[in-house]
């Protein structure tokens, strides 16, 4: 299943158990992820929440967040991929939110806080999906190099080139990625 990431940076990603590449060139990019349902809730059960929660015998800290790009250097001109990549390190199927509600993309240089997806995402959803033991979950962030704010403040800055090293963090919810350092030249 393909599911479209929406937000006002055109934000295409795929979790479908395997990296898909994402369309850079996109302006929009809409689909309403759908979850199915093993039961309809009763008038005296409260509704499934699609927050993470966990499945019996699944543990949640057997489950990891990576980030990684496509490349380690860029030339000008060229716009990184960032990827974020949930896997089940457990032996149990996990029950977690993948939905842009919990994800962030993060590019930092230093202490600077340089680019975040959610600073001008348009809207958030949840999407609850079953990782099955050893298996992962893909999301690509095609980086147009831009700088962001929280509230989306337009910014005239841009990251610089010229061999600047930055830092890529993959979050969702709760947990963050290790590291991924890529070069903007």
């Amino acid at each position: 299943m393909i599911i479209a990431l929406v937000s006002s940076f055109a934000v295409a990603g795929a979790f479908s158990g395997k990296s898909e590449q994402a369309s850079s060139t996109a302006t929009t990019a809409s689909a309403e992820p759908t979850a199915a349902a093993s039961a309809s809730p009763s008038a005296s059960e409260p509704a499934p929440t699609p927050t993470p929660s966990a499945t019996p015998g699944c543990n949640q800290n057997l489950v990891t967040v990576s980030g990684s790009t496509d490349k380690a250097a860029y030339g000008p001109g060229e716009n990184p991929m960032l990827t974020l990549k949930v896997t089940n390190g457990g032996t149990m199927p996990c029950e977690v939110n993948i939905g842009t509600s919990q994800m962030e993309f993060l590019v930092t240089s230093g202490a600077d806080r340089i680019f975040s997806s959610r600073d001008c995402q348009a809207k958030s959803e949840d999407l609850v999906k079953v990782i099955a033991p050893g298996a992962s979950e893909t999301a690509n962030f095609p980086w147009s190099r831009t700088r962001s704010v929280e509230g989306c403040q337009p910014i005239e800055a841009k990251p610089g080139g010229g061999g600047a090293y930055y830092i890529f963090t993959a979050k969702l919810g709760s947990k963050a990625s290790p590291k991924a350092v890529f070069q903007l030249n």
